[in-house]
């Protein structure tokens, strides 16, 4: 049986419906603190909207205009704040100039701390006024977040500072290390690299004077360590040593890019959370590069440090974690926009004899991307075509005494159930449990596995041909394997972009797009062949009686064609699993 193309849009918009949620009405208290919009995604570089005042001193009970503008943006949040603790509570009061655009929201003790919009309706220009309280601090800066659109948003724009009179001018405090700042003349080398200092590489074996390479060493110089990091990123590359293989209670060093100049720093990783960085670090012979978007970061470390808590001895065995992502002011980093370079197994980094590299993808994540990619894109889609074209042509083809079409299509469905298996219990083990990480990805992989089981457990209880319960049996097979293939592509365009694996975008939805076109295609022209062959009429004029020619023979004058199109389409989804098992084993 066959389903009406009206059911199959229904089960097409079902199951590509997904709820999206965020704050149009300006309601935003959550983010007081950090000015970070609960969005998914990380903040946009550069900054595109400025802020502008209208003094550059004030006193207590002042009123000071402030001005947003910038392209057209829905959402904003405006706080001021003292401008020598940007991570302290908002300061002061603000009024409103036009109600119907913005509205006032309490961020502090104090009522009317903030400034958000009111609707999703798009602005040029924001004006409000703030008021002094009479205890203000000496200097203060407004910050700004904008939100162009749900993914595409800025945090905390600097604005400018204004000061008390005859107040001390306040000046961006230099890095605490034990000597002077310098400035490197050359990017690193990986001259040395498994004799004389460790190396670790991403890609495996890149010139480290590549603007796309990732490049850590460790030299040992007697009683410390000289280190070395370098990669491409606008805002922070960063390295972790770690007793395990998963983020929390590692020691950090981080890289900085704070406007064009660069800030090493410490910090120690709590959980998931991000990184504090460390007010004070044992750093020395501080020095960094900025070129061609690559950072560039050199200090000397002591091996052992028993007087700073966090910092790990440097004469053990450690997983070495490398990673990067985007950065603004007052110490803000973000999280990851890829997932970070773990090693496979310990090091101790004061081994000189080591060069290696490493994937930024899960050994079992990359099995479960390969094994999925296996599963959907050939064996279900050839299992499926062969069962609904080639039924009629095969049937009096017997294969260990069953029907040839119905062998191959079972023993193509019976490896689809047990790789779906393996793979999804890989993910568990990885995971070590359920994970929030991989979004509506999780889900839509759980409901497939489960579709899969009832699969396979209706073919184990399958009716007879002639039992009357078998049109009941057609129908939900058909529907249970249709909802199955949509989700599956659902799935795999959610799964190819996250963290764990995230395959080259964007050649990786191209790729998918181009599967998706290729298999309807295939399906389209099969369909439209076979219309055509059962169409096939003899009229007998003598006794005036229309012969409608049997779908088995009919089906049988295509065999040919059928056989030809199975080997092209065969041929085309391998094509796209080679495709994406190379682009699996780049990474």
């Amino acid at each position: 049986m066959e389903l009406p193309g009206l059911a199959f849009a229904i089960w097409l918009s079902f199951c590509f419906c997904v709820p999206v949620d965020g704050y149009p009405n300006g309601k935003v208290r959550q983010a007081c603190a950090g000015m970070v919009p609960c969005h998914g995604t990380a903040p946009q570089l550069p900054l595109e909207h400025t802020i502008t005042l209208n003094v550059t001193e004030f006193k207590p009970g002042d009123s000071i205009e402030v001005n947003l503008s910038g392209p057209d943006f829905e959402g904003f949040f405006i706080q001021a704040r003292d401008a020598e603790h940007l991570d302290g509570p908002a300061v002061g009061s603000f009024t409103l100039a036009d109600r119907r655009l913005s509205q006032l929201l309490t961020c502090s003790p104090t009522k009317n701390s903030a400034v958000s919009h009111t609707s999703k309706t798009k602005k040029r220009q924001i004006k409000v006024y703030w008021l002094a309280p009479g205890d203000a601090p000496n200097h203060i800066q407004f910050l700004a977040t904008v939100v162009k659109k749900y993914k595409t948003f800025w945090v905390k724009i600097p604005g400018p500072i204004v000061s008390q009179p005859n107040a001390l001018c306040s000046e961006t405090e230099a890095i605490p290390t034990s000597q002077p700042i310098s400035h490197l003349s050359n990017p690193f080398n990986a001259s040395g690299c498994g004799s004389t200092k460790f190396c670790l590489r991403n890609p495996s074996n890149c010139d480290a004077e590549s603007v796309s390479c990732f490049f850590l060493s460790f030299q040992w110089e007697g009683s410390s360590v000289l280190i070395e990091m370098s990669g491409p990123s606008e805002g922070y590359i960063a390295f972790a040593l770690s007793h395990d293989q998963w983020m929390g209670g590692d020691d950090a060093y981080l890289c900085v890019n704070e406007d064009h100049h660069l800030r090493i720093s410490t910090a120690y990783l709590k959980g998931r959370s991000p990184p504090v960085l460390d007010s004070e670090n044992a750093l020395e012979d501080v020095s960094w590069r900025l070129a061609d978007g690559v950072l560039q970061c050199s200090f000397r470390r002591s091996i052992l440090l028993p007087a700073y808590n966090g910092r790990f001895n440097l004469d053990a065995d450690y997983y070495i974690f490398l990673a990067d992502g985007e950065a603004s002011g007052d110490e803000l980093i973000y999280k990851h926009r890829h997932q970070p370079l773990v090693t496979n197994d310990m090091y101790k980094i004061t081994d000189l004899s080591q060069d290696i590299g490493g994937s930024r993808s899960p050994p079992l994540i990359k099995v479960h991307g390969v094994l999925m990619f296996v599963v959907w894109i050939t064996t279900v889609s050839i299992g499926v075509v062969i069962a609904r074209f080639f039924k009629p042509v095969w049937s009096h083809s017997f294969l260990f005494g069953k029907e040839m079409w119905f062998q191959v299509h079972r023993v193509l469905m019976l490896t689809t159930v047990m790789l779906t298996s393996i793979s999804f219990v890989l993910t568990f083990i990885y995971r070590g449990g359920w994970s929030q990480q991989a979004g509506y990805h999780s889900y839509l992989g759980c409901t497939l596995m489960a579709l899969t089981i009832i699969q396979l457990l209706m073919a184990g209880f399958r009716p007879s041909r002639h039992a009357p319960r078998r049109w009941w049996f057609n129908w939900f097979h058909w529907s249970t394997s249709t909802t199955a293939r949509i989700l599956a592509v659902v799935t795999m365009f959610l799964g190819i972009d996250l963290p764990a694996l995230d395959l080259p975008d964007p050649w990786d939805t191209y790729t998918m797009i181009g599967f998706v076109a290729w298999h309807v295609g295939i399906d389209v022209l099969l369909e439209v062949h076979s219309y055509c062959l059962v169409r096939k009429v003899e009229l007998v004029e003598n006794d005036r009686v229309q012969i409608l020619q049997s779908l088995t023979s009919a089906e049988a004058e295509g065999l040919t064609f059928k056989q030809v199109m199975l080997t092209i389409y065969v041929c085309g989804n391998t094509g796209f699993l080679a495709a994406f098992l190379v682009a699996i084993n780049q990474i």
